[in-house]
Parts: structure tokens; C-alpha cells; sequence
């Protein structure tokens, strides 16, 4: 059984920082591509960044140069470092571990309210 689970949401001003953590167990850790996906109120999930098994990353424009993903496959774990955070950073955050074809694995989500 697959489970991911995202921590490290919280309520940061601007200007400030915050890591999130994502944890998987029951798959092939090292092999899988780990995604960060956000969802703001009414708007459509979009991608944040990822990292490929090769430690390729990608990083959406609105994010590049304030948030750094990184993983570490000796614990099954990922991270995403943001900092810099603005208001319109505010959504709730998923880990996406992706094996292959229609084989994705969803977290539940972690909360991240930028706000004075």
C-alpha cells in the first residue's frame, strides 16, 4: 500500500519561508518523479516544480529562483524550500510521487497561507 503524506504548511508573513516535507513509503522511491502541485481557492491545481530520478528539476516561472525541491532517496523523502513567500502563494500543497503511466500517488495536501 502506497502512502504519501506532506508536512510543513503553516502561516508565514511575507517575505518569509517555510519547508515542506513529503513522505512515501510502499514504492520505488528512488525511481519515482516527485511533483509539488499547489491549489489556490477557485482556481485549477498547477505545478510547481519537480525532480526526476536523475535529480533533473523543473520549476514553474512564477516560483524560480525562491523555491528549491530536493530529494533524498535513502529516506524516502522530498522536500520543497520556499522562501520569499508572497500572499499569492497561498494554496494547499501536494506531493505527487509518479511511477509511471496513469500511476501517481496523491497526498493528502499541507496548508500555506502567506498573510501579514
Amino acid at each position: 500500500q502506497v502512502q504519501v503524506v506532506e508536512s510543513g504548511g503553516g502561516l508565514v508573513e511575507p517575505g518569509g519561508s517555510l519547508r515542506l516535507s513529503c513522505a512515501a513509503s510502499g514504492v520505488t522511491f528512488s525511481r519515482a518523479v516527485i511533483r509539488w502541485y499547489r491549489q489556490a481557492p477557485g482556481k485549477q491545481r498547477e505545478l510547481v516544480a519537480l525532480v526526476n530520478s536523475g535529480d533533473y528539476t523543473y520549476y514553474t516561472d512564477a516560483v524560480e529562483g525562491r523555491f528549491t525541491i530536493s530529494r533524498d532517496n535513502a529516506k524516502n523523502t522530498a522536500a520543497l524550500q520556499m522562501n520569499s513567500l508572497k500572499p499569492e502563494d497561498t494554496a494547499v500543497y501536494y506531493c505527487n510521487v509518479y511511477i509511471g503511466p496513469r500511476t501517481g500517488y496523491w497526498g493528502q495536501g499541507t496548508q500555506v497561507t502567506v498573510s501579514s
